[in-house]
């Protein structure tokens, strides 16, 4: 009798520990396995660059494997929206440009998603230099010229763009509402396809970002009439921006990740952390810079402060620009 009372206070004892061991052991570490980032835009383009840079680095950090899978469509709604219905566990994760969040639901009639109710931010990883840009055969050397070439030939001039209700496509309506240009929308899907075709002569000008075209520029492929950004942009120091010569024109598109809403604030914290680190190797910086991109670092709460301040902003110069997509 006294073994089995014994035996009973031992068992006890380890059903005790087992209860607050069990918790902790049965938590999995993150990441246990690879990591999905959507990138809801077309691959050749800065958000595509942006993340494989970024990919690349946690999976060296963490040991497991991020991976990069383009999902585009109706200028990054469709990918946008696949994000937000996705497991919130941090497996699946989105690293987009800041138009398909704050741009779009004032460009679209319905996104999919809601910028802010549908996502976890988890941080900001950088922002990009744009620049407007043409085949060097055309006569413009800078946004004068251009502006005295459409206003001689209006709806002659083509400008190439990403798509639809993209980054590019916006910024080309606004460049036309802020000089009275009549230039023709031709959308492509993706920067590269637009780029390619400017390169080709195909289209005449077009907008696009620093990692899209950079290497045309240094090849002499294509030329800068001028950059997109309020400041000039440091991979292109002789090049001015619009904004010296249009007063008020300018934009600084951001990068960020984003998770589905409902993912655990351990595992936010714990990418946000990873994401912090990877942006300040040399050799990540490195690699952005020579895309023509900056790291941009924010905590998570900053980041969803940004979208927050940013949504109402874009919603002004979309309806001023008077853009929209059905």
């Amino acid at each position: 009798m006294r073994l089995s009372r014994r035996l009973l206070i031992a068992l006890s004892a380890l059903t005790g520990a087992a209860a607050l061991v069990g918790p902790a052991a049965a938590q999995e570490k993150f990441p246990s396995k690879a990591v999905t980032i959507i990138v809801p835009q077309a691959a050749g383009g800065a958000n595509d660059t942006i993340a494989r840079v970024i990919a690349a680095k946690l999976t060296e950090q963490t040991g497991q494997t991020f991976v990069v899978e383009n999902r585009t469509g109706a200028g990054g709604n469709v990918g946008t929206a696949q994000a937000a219905k996705a497991r919130p566990d941090g497996y699946t994760l989105m690293l987009t440009a800041d138009s398909s969040m704050v741009i779009n639901p004032a460009l679209y009639k319905s996104t999919g998603f809601d910028p802010v109710k549908d996502f976890e931010p988890i941080g900001s990883v950088a922002t990009a230099g744009y620049v407007l840009v043409a085949h060097p055969s055309f006569p413009a050397r800078n946004v004068t010229e251009l502006v005295s070439q459409a206003k001689l030939q209006p709806g002659k001039i083509n400008i190439g763009s990403a798509g639809n209700g993209t980054l590019n496509h916006l910024i080309g309506e606004m460049l036309g509402k802020a000089t009275g240009i009549d230039l023709v929308h031709v959308p492509y899907k993706g920067a590269a396809a637009a780029v390619t075709d400017l390169v080709a002569g195909q289209v005449q000008v077009s907008v696009q970002s620093l990692p899209s075209s950079i290497a045309f520029i240094r090849s002499g492929k294509v030329k800068v009439l001028g950059v997109v950004n309020p400041k000039r942009v440091p991979a292109l120091p002789d090049a001015p921006s619009i904004g010296e010569t249009i007063k008020g024109f300018g934009a600084t598109p951001w990068y960020g990740v984003f998770a589905p809403a409902g993912t655990p604030k351990a595992i936010v914290a714990q990418l946000n952390a990873e994401i912090a680190k990877a942006l300040e190797s040399k050799d990540v910086q490195e690699r952005l810079a020579g895309a023509g991109c900056e790291p941009f670092k924010s905590s998570p709460e900053q980041f969803a402060q940004l979208v927050r301040d940013d949504l109402p902003r874009w919603a002004k110069i979309v309806k001023d620009s008077g853009a929209t997509v059905d």
